[in-house]
């Protein structure tokens, strides 16, 4: 069982520091795939 929850805790942080680096990489899908005609908020 502790090993299930670790392995969900791992999963979370994984997926939370992709996000975050990703984002900060400039590779958010706003920023791929709008053009210059599109206004996001």
């Amino acid at each position: 069982m502790k090993a299930m929850f670790a392995g969900f805790a791992a999963i979370a942080v994984i997926a939370v520091g992709a996000d975050l680096a990703l984002d900060r990489a400039g590779f958010a899908a706003d920023e791929k795939f709008a053009g210059q005609a599109v206004r996001l908020d």
